[in-house]
Order: structure tokens, then C-alpha cells, then sequence
């Protein structure tokens, strides 16, 4: 079978080295441009004078941040020679420009970079028919070019092997893309979880009510801030996530706001806003809050009408019918029925926070209106994950601080919605129904995981538990208990990079070598390519046929995504790869692929459409006539907002909001307005304390080694604080006696961008650990440090500093994994690698549960980060 060159051609191995030359000439005028809405210094016109002729074209950023902040490339012949971001109207708070971080503005290092991926390859030491596979060299091979027909037609025959000698069960798709062709030939495994959100999505979706859109549910617009008396920002960096939200809580703060920020380090976020800051221990933040809630109860300063009003299961008046009279929040926190007071000095010992700190905050939070308390996702990506949400909730409702001016208690512009803040998407953009006609027969979707009685026959296998099911032939299937599983084929399909980004990555390194194939797509040689058989090369978004437009995660805007270029060298879309790889399975382009990436790319803009002024009407975006649409495509023409011609000069469309229009959205005003006439989503109409939902999820889910209350409760996580002892009673700390939690950096989105030097020498992956802990070791600033824990060992430069907390140690999430093929030890600190893959509750990735020792390494230095030479294939 042809494969020929793909949907068009890419540029050369000679355009490569051209762009190459052209690029490193200019590197001393394109560097990193600090993150800060005044100091772009976009190139002048001297400057680009002195560039070839070209064009400046808007890049759709992908990068998995949930931020989508405009990049503006300058292209000539095909060529970037230049970035720039935001430049479009005044910056100011009512509509703010959307200006990138360092990682976005390092973009075009990251996408046509010395590493790029430029033809189909093979592992030398494998060969097709399950004979010749030697998995205990995957990852340290060497490579062989082939092309993309040789490539499918082994993926092909490889499948249909493995399928009918195994059955497709044996196939597992390791958290990545769906291929049509295997499911519309018996399917395959597949995999869930949370992943990002932790506990937040299940906690928050069952107690708010409203199904999966959880982020709106609670989060309140920007606006709202600038009523605030009071705002806690709680376990949240936005300098690492996103930027602008930093500006909205400064506005807050002029307009006379108070900001309380709770973290066990004192951020770059904590520096800036901070007129308190509260230190707290690692998966602790429940304990804490429970102890807050001590203080307002036996003081009497719970919003007690709230409470009655819209919520049910704080005290044992107000449960729900048939519950247990002793399942109420009240009576837990006072130790009715189980003997313990949650007093302040209970919590203190857990999360180490001061007494008197717990006992002023909780008042100060009671007794302050309108008080705006946020949170992020990190705190609830522990095990048991759950119960900081749970609690975090329950304790803002006990303040009454929900629906009213300046109010929101909940998730907040951590990492989605920017400097927009929450409600729906005031644009909306429709698509062409491609290469989704086919369902997996064994993998019916995430869902799967909300009632664990619909697990019978499905193989939906959470992604903490995906490596130890291909290690141990078993994973848990709700209600079904242990089901067998034999997985013999592993592939990663236009996804991420999950050995490196889920927790227990030493597992999940073993669990590869272990099957008999294993492919992947990437743009550059990550964890899941470098540890397969057959790796393909991705083309990127900004390489897609056909301009078009995107939404950011601020509502408030829309932001054209043009091509820049063509995909270089073989690299080929997704869209296309499936098609050719369907082929080989006897299905059609119609079948699989019946619109052309360009038709993709045009019914965006036809469909896209934007909020009138009423707040409510959707009408269309764009004013297209027939000259603007392309030849060979479906379209009609169309009155909107906005000419094609003109958006795509402006590379962006915005709303411009202001606080006294009708864009504007305060979580749960309508209900807190009238109950009766707008009630939950949820079984009892109300907000849920004693939320049974949730509790049947979690038991149901199947992983706990404990009964999930309906109501909060703390939980000690596994690897959390009280793992750190062998004898908590005493106080005997065992062979980890350290918490290390990971925390979004400044270099990686996710791990996207960790193969740009830029990026590596701006924002070293050190080790933070406290000056007392650094002492007690031996260990200096800048000492080279073994980190060790139950799963994994890893080797950093310590960052010794005062602003973490003793016993706690923070690795930012999350660099690439570097194994040592002798030793094992991991030389790029990837937190995953120390990480265990510990599932729990509604099948979190806890990848802030984690015990270690730090000692100083007197083996070889470790190089910088920088300095560690990227992945390059030649073939």
C-alpha cells in the first residue's frame, strides 16, 4: 500500500537546517521575555527590517495549561523567525490582554527544535510476531528509520496478532487518543481518572450538583473579587498557572480586599499578594479546616440560616431522610459520638499549623463579608483526595459566603479559566462529527467510574492502576471486584506523555519492557516514545491545514489559530493516520474521515458564535461572504460580529466586559436567590453536606481500604504526614521521614516543554527543602541530593531555603524521566518517578502523597539541567 506524502508536503531536510541556521543566528534577540504584562518588548520595526519578508500569523498554543494564550509567530518561506504575544487594545482589568507565559513564548524552541521527530522508526532489537522483543532494552536502543507504510502495516499485523491470540482485552490504550480502525474491530482497553482535578471533580460535582461541568458550578466572575473584603487563596501559585489571575486579585486588593494565602511554601504568589500567609503540611489541609470549623461552632459564628436554608447534613436536624442521626458534620467536629474533639490543638498536630493561627483564621473567615475563598486542584491530588474538597466546601458554607456580591467559595482561576474567571463560555464553537462514528465495544468512557455497579464487562482500567494490571494481570472494576486483564500490547496515540506524567513512572518503565509491542506518536523522543517499538511523528496544531479559530479558557475571548506551517520532514496529523491506519482494516476515508482538515478548520469559524449584549442570545461570530469561502468547501454566507478579514488582522476577538453588563456570572446566585424555584441538581434540591452520592461513588469506586463517609471527615492519606512516622504516637519518624508534594512549575506545562534548554536553564527543577532539615543532612544550597522513596530514586540540586516547611520537600511537576540504565536512579527528577501509583477514593493520582529521605550524593556530579543533552534521532 501507498502511503505517499500525506495531505501535503512538509518542508525538507534542507528547509530544516535552514530554519535551523536562520534561528540560532538570531537567538541572542529572541529570548525568554519575562512573564508580566508590561514588560513584552516585542521586536521593533528596526529590527524586523533586517528579517526576511514575511507575515505575522497567530499559533494556536496546545499546551495542555488550560490557559491558550495568544502567540503570534513571524513566518518567512515557512519559517519562524520571531514571537511575540498580546498586543491588541489596552491592558487593563475590565479586558486585559492575554499575554503568554515563558512556556508559550518558547514555543517555537519547543515545536521545531534540534529534537523534532522526523520520520517513522523502529527499535533495532524488536521485530514483529512476538519472538524477538528484548523489553529490557526499551529505552535504551538503538534506532532505525521506516517508512510510514512499513510503520502502519506492523501496527496493523501486530494488532490482529496480538487480538486474535489474546483477544483485544490484551490491547490497552495507556491513556491516549482512540484509533477508529481497532474500534471498529473488537476494540480494546482503556483507561480513566481524574488526573488533574484530584478529588475536586467528584466531591464538588455530587455535593454542588450539575454533572461533569464542575469548574462553573462554584467558580465566580473576576468581578466579583472587587467586592471582596476578604479573599483566601488557598494551595494556589497563579505566577506558575495562570499569570492573570495575579492582576484580578490585585484589583482586588486596591479596591481594599485583605488576602490570606495557605501553602506549605511561601510562593512567588504569597510574596505578591499576601497580607497573611498560613503555612500548612501536605495532604493535612483537611485536618485543618476541620479545626477551623471547631472554633465557629463552639463560638457560635456559623452562618446558622445559610446552613438550614440551602444545605443539608450539618447537624442532626438537618439530614436527609433515613440517614443515620450520627452521620452529621456538627457532631463529628464536636466528637459526639466517636470521643475526639477536632479542637485546634487536634488539627495542629496534624497539619502544623499553629493554635492561635487556627483559632484567629477561623474567626476572621466567619466574621468577614463578603469573603471570596479559592482553591486549586492541588491539594486534592492525594490520596483520600476527596476530603479536602469535602471539607474546604462545607467550611465556606458555614460562613454563608456563597451567591451574594463579592462571594464564591470553591475552585478558582487556578489553571482553566484565566483572567476570565468562571461561568460558561460566552463563544461557542461547533465541529464536524470526524473519525467518531466507531465506539469501543470494551471501553464505553469515563463515566464508567460513577456507579461501580456498571463496571460488569467493561475493561476501564484507572490510569493509577493501568501499570501495576500489565505487571500483575488484574485490576479493580467497581463492584466487580478483581477482574483478570492480560495485557500483551500497549500503544500511546496522539496524547500526552503518561509513563511520565501519572504517578509510579519506575512502575510504569518496568510494566513497558514487559509486553511484547508497544507504539507512539510524538513530536520529540518523551517517556512514551522512547520506551516503544514503533514511534511515529506528529504534526502540531500550528501545522493543521487551514485557519480557523479557538476558545480560551477566558471566557471573554475568542483568538484565531492560523497554520504556520507545514508539517517538517513526515510528520503527519492525526486525522490523516487514522485514515491510512483504517485502510489496512478495510474501512474507507468516508468512513473514517468524511471532512478534510481544511472543512474542519472552516466550520469552526462558521459555527462559532458569541453572546449578545443580553447576556443570554448566542449569535453568529463572523460575517462571512463568498469570497471568503475556500474553494471545495461547504459553507453559506453569513452576517456577525466581526469580518473574517478583520479577525484574523487582529488575531483575536473580545468581548471587553465590564461589571455592570450582562456577561457577568456569580456561582449559584439563582438558587441562593430563591431555593424553592432554582434548587440543585443534587437528591435533596440543596448544597450537600451529607452528600450519600458521594459516598456511594467512592465505596462503589472500589479502592479504599476504608467506608467513605457521607459527610467530611479527615482521613489520614497513605503517604501523607502520618506515614512519615513508624510510631505516630510517639512520634517516631520512620525510614521516609519527609513529605514531597509536586507543584506546577514555571518550565513545564505538565511535561510539555521540558526538551526546550531555554526553558531548562531559566527554571532549574531544584529540590526545595527546609534550611533546619538541609542542616540535620549535611546538605548545602546547590549540594547535589539523593532523593529516595518507596518507589523510586532520584538525584537534584538542593534548594535550601526557609520558605517551605520543616519535613517538607517540593519538586516541581514534572521534568522528564532520565533513568540511569545501571543504577536506576532517575537524573532528571521527575516527581512521578518517586511517586507511587496509589489509587483511591474516586481513583485519584495522588501525586502529592509521597514519602521520602533526602541525603547529599557523593557520586558523580550531577549536571545542570540545561547542560543534559536533548533526545536526537538520526536515522
Amino acid at each position: 500500500m501507498d502511503v505517499g506524502e500525506g495531505p501535503k508536503k512538509g518542508f525538507s531536510r534542507r528547509d530544516f537546517v535552514k530554519w535551523s541556521a536562520v534561528a540560532a543566528g538570531l537567538a541572542s534577540t529572541s529570548g525568554l521575555i519575562a512573564c508580566s504584562p508590561k514588560s513584552t518588548t516585542p521586536p521593533d520595526a528596526e529590527e524586523l527590517s533586517q528579517l526576511p519578508a514575511g507575515e505575522w500569523k497567530s499559533a494556536q498554543c496546545w499546551l495542555s495549561c488550560g490557559g491558550n494564550c495568544v502567540n503570534q509567530m513571524y513566518v518567512s518561506d515557512g519559517i519562524v523567525l520571531r514571537q511575540k504575544t498580546d498586543e491588541y487594545g489596552e491592558d487593563g482589568f475590565a479586558n486585559p490582554q492575554q499575554r503568554s507565559c515563558a512556556r508559550g513564548r518558547s514555543l517555537r524552541r519547543f515545536a521545531f527544535g534540534e529534537d523534532r521527530l522526523k520520520y517513522p522508526i523502529k527499535r533495532k532489537s524488536w521485530q514483529p510476531g512476538g519472538e524477538t522483543i528484548n523489553g529490557e532494552l526499551r529505552g535504551i536502543d538503538e534506532w532505525e528509520r521506516i517508512t510510514w507504510d512499513e510503520a502502519l502495516d506492523i501496527i496493523a499485523s501486530e494488532f490482529t496478532r496480538i487480538t486474535e491470540k489474546y483477544g483485544n482485552t490484551a490491547v490497552l490504550s495507556a491513556y491516549g487518543g482512540d484509533i477508529p480502525a481497532f474500534q471498529a474491530n473488537g476494540g480494546y482497553s482503556g483507561t480513566w481518572g481524574p488526573v488533574s482535578s484530584g478529588g475536586l471533580m467528584a466531591a464538588t460535582t455530587n455535593m454542588v450538583g450539575g454533572g461533569w461541568t464542575w469548574q462553573p458550578l462554584t467558580e465566580s466572575d473576576r468581578f466579583e473579587y472587587l467586592q471582596s473584603k476578604l479573599i483566601v487563596v488557598w494551595a494556589q501559585n497563579f505566577t506558575t498557572t495562570v499569570q492573570g489571575a495575579i492582576y484580578n486579585m490585585m484589583a482586588a486588593k486596591e479596591a481594599g480586599a485583605k488576602v490570606i494565602v495557605v501553602d506549605p511554601v511561601y510562593t512567588e504568589t504569597a510574596r505578591v499578594l499576601a497580607d497573611q500567609f498560613i503555612q500548612v503540611r501536605p495532604s493535612t489541609d483537611a485536618a485543618l479546616l476541620i479545626g477551623m470549623a471547631y472554633v465557629m461552632i463552639t463560638n457560635d459564628l456559623q452562618d446558622q440560616e445559610f446552613l438550614d436554608t440551602y444545605t443539608i447534613g450539618f447537624d442532626a436536624d438537618h439530614l436527609p431522610e433515613g440517614a443515620d442521626p450520627q452521620d452529621n458534620f456538627k457532631d463529628y467536629v464536636l466528637g459526639t459520638y466517636d470521643g475526639v474533639p477536632k479542637t485546634p490543638e487536634w488539627a495542629s498536630e496534624i497539619c502544623g499549623t499553629p493554635v492561635d493561627v487556627i483559632e484567629s483564621f477561623a474567626r476572621e473567615v466567619a466574621t468577614t463579608k463578603p469573603l471570596a475563598m479559592t482553591t486549586a486542584r492541588g491539594a486534592a491530588r492525594i490520596t483520600y483526595g476527596e476530603q479536602f474538597c469535602q471539607t474546604f466546601l462545607t467550611l465556606g458554607w458555614m460562613t454563608g459566603n456563597v451567591g451574594k456580591p463579592g462571594t464564591m467559595v470553591g475552585h478558582c482561576t487556578a489553571s482553566n479559566k484565566g483572567s476570565g474567571g468562571g461561568g460558561t463560555h460566552l463563544f461557542k464553537v461547533g465541529a464536524l462529527a470526524n473519525d467518531t462514528k466507531f465506539e469501543n465495544p470494551l471501553y464505553p468512557g469515563f463515566h464508567q467510574m460513577i456507579d461501580g455497579t456498571a463496571m460488569k464487562g467493561v475493561y476501564s482500567i484507572c490510569v493509577t492502576e493501568m501499570w501495576n494490571a500489565v505487571l500483575d494481570g488484574h485490576f479493580t472494576a467497581g463492584l466487580e471486584g478483581q477482574v483478570p486483564v492480560d495485557i500483551r500490547m500497549l500503544f500511546f496515540w496522539y496524547s500526552g506523555n503518561s509513563i511520565n506524567q501519572q504517578p509510579g513512572a519506575a512502575t510504569a518503565i518496568e510494566a513497558c519492557r514487559s509486553v511484547e509491542f508497544i507504539f507512539a506518536t510524538g513530536m520529540n523522543m518523551k517517556a512514551t516514545c522512547l520506551y516503544a517499538d514503533i514511534v511515529l511523528p506528529e504534526a502540531l496544531p500550528l501545522e493543521l491545514a487551514g485557519d480557523t479559530v479557538y476558545l480560551k479558557n477566558n471566557r471573554e475571548v475568542a483568538v484565531a489559530a492560523q497554520q504556520i506551517c507545514e508539517p517538517p520532514f513526515e510528520a503527519r496529523s492525526r486525522l490523516w493516520a487514522n485514515e491510512q491506519l483504517g485502510l489496512r482494516f478495510d474501512l474507507t476515508k468516508e468512513e473514517l474521515n468524511p471532512y478534510s482538515e481544511e472543512q474542519q478548520s472552516f466550520e469552526a469559524l462558521r459555527s462559532a458564535q458569541v453572546t449578545a449584549e443580553d447576556g443570554e442570545t448566542l449569535e453568529p461570530l463572523f460575517t462571512i461572504t463568498a469570497d471568503d469561502i475556500p474553494e471545495g468547501i461547504d459553507a453559506e454566507p453569513q452576517e456577525g460580529h466581526i469580518t473574517l478579514q478583520q479577525f484574523f488582522e487582529d488575531k483575536i476577538y473580545k468581548i471587553g466586559a465590564q461589571p455592570d453588563d450582562n456577561y457577568q456570572y456569580r456561582a449559584l446566585a439563582a438558587f441562593i436567590e430563591d431555593p424553592e424555584a432554582n434548587p440543585r441538581p443534587t437528591p435533596s434540591g440543596k448544597l450537600e453536606i451529607h452528600c450519600e452520592s458521594l459516598a456511594t461513588m467512592v465505596n462503589n469506586a472500589n479502592y479504599n481500604d476504608i467506608v467513605w463517609s457521607p459527610i467530611p471527615k479527615y482521613y489520614p492519606p497513605i503517604e501523607g504526614y502520618e506515614d512519615t512516622f513508624d510510631d505516630w504516637e510517639n512520634k517516631v519518624k520512620g525510614p521516609y521521614p519527609l513529605q514531597n508534594y509536586s507543584s506546577t512549575a514555571f518550565r513545564t506545562s505538565h511535561s510539555g516543554c521540558d526538551n526546550v534548554p531555554w526553558l531548562r536553564e531559566a527554571f532549574p527543577f531544584d529540590l526545595m527543602i527546609n534550611a533546619t532539615d538541609a542542616a540535620e543532612r549535611g546538605i548545602n544550597n546547590g549540594d547535589d541530593v539523593l532523593i529516595t522513596s518507596r518507589w523510586g530514586k532520584s538525584l537534584r540540586h538542593a534548594w535550601v531555603t526557609e520558605t517551605i516547611m520543616p519535613g517538607v520537600t517540593r519538586l516541581d511537576a514534572v521534568s522528564w524521566v532520565d533513568v540511569d540504565p545501571e543504577t536506576g536512579i532517575d537524573r532528571g527528577g521527575s516527581a512521578n518517578y518517586l511517586n507511587g501509583p496509589i489509587a483511591t477514593g474516586t481513583g485519584i493520582q495522588a501525586y502529592n502523597s509521597c514519602n521520602v529521605q533526602v541525603e547529599k550524593w557523593t557520586g558523580a556530579p550531577l549536571d545542570p539541567d540545561y547542560l543534559r543533552p536533548q533526545i536526537i534521532v538520526e536515522v
